[in-house]
């Protein structure tokens, strides 16, 4: 199986030449000022403990965080939406390794601030075997320090490349999450962190699966 941020480079790079030099900037300065704003360094980090959450998944059932924990150790894993081809790339990476995670006893969610009929498209066009969850405002990705808004240069961009976050979103708010990964311990304790102020840039799901505890049970 390739390496996920090599098949994240090659979007990169793709998008590279297909992409005005002008057009490329305005992404560029969105992360400039991300990394100069320390949102990184704002994150929940490990040893912290969780913040629960209770959220729909695409058919409106509530997912619990503590009958998730109750079963094992948990990867969450935050994303932008399905707009963005690095979030369905991880997601699809995740999706690979999802027999080998449930041999470990954990399970994933993906949680984003889109609509559940988004989830619903997401799931059925990727095959995400987990639960993706609505974090409606992000809510739940406040509580880990992940949200940022999109500056108003930014929003301009986004709609004139026909990107309506607001209609994706089901708000007006333009508050995005950093994309970040989390492994949970049963008890609710965070033993792997890791987010980008970089969108282009995600932790290898090989490297996080190393943070699961070793109790982890087999099935």
């Amino acid at each position: 199986m390739p390496h996920l941020q090599d098949q994240l480079d090659e979007i990169t790079t793709q998008t590279r030449t297909l992409v005005q030099p002008e057009r490329l900037a305005i992404g560029e300065r969105a992360v400039e000022e991300l990394f100069r704003a320390g949102s990184e360094d704002r994150i929940l980090p490990i040893g912290a403990s969780a913040p629960a959450f209770a959220l729909p998944d695409f058919s409106g059932r509530i997912v619990r965080s503590s009958d998730l924990l109750a079963l094992g150790p948990l990867i969450v894993n935050f994303f932008r939406g399905r707009w963005c081809p690095y979030c369905v790339t991880e997601l699809e990476a995740w999706r690979d390794l999802y027999p080998a995670l449930r041999e470990r006893g954990a399970l994933v969610v993906g949680i984003s601030p889109q609509t559940q009929r988004q989830s619903d498209f997401t799931a059925s066009q990727h095959a995400i075997p987990f639960p993706l969850l609505t974090d409606a405002g992000c809510a739940v990705a406040e509580q880990y320090g992940l949200v940022w808004t999109a500056p108003d240069y930014l929003r301009r961009y986004y709609r004139g490349i026909l990107l309506n976050i607001p209609f994706v979103n089901g708000d007006e708010s333009w508050r995005l999450p950093l994309p970040a990964t989390y492994v949970l311990s049963p008890d609710g304790k965070v033993l792997y962190a890791e987010a980008h102020a970089d969108f282009r840039v995600r932790p290898e799901p090989e490297d996080v699966l190393r943070a699961l505890p070793a109790f982890a049970r087999s099935e």
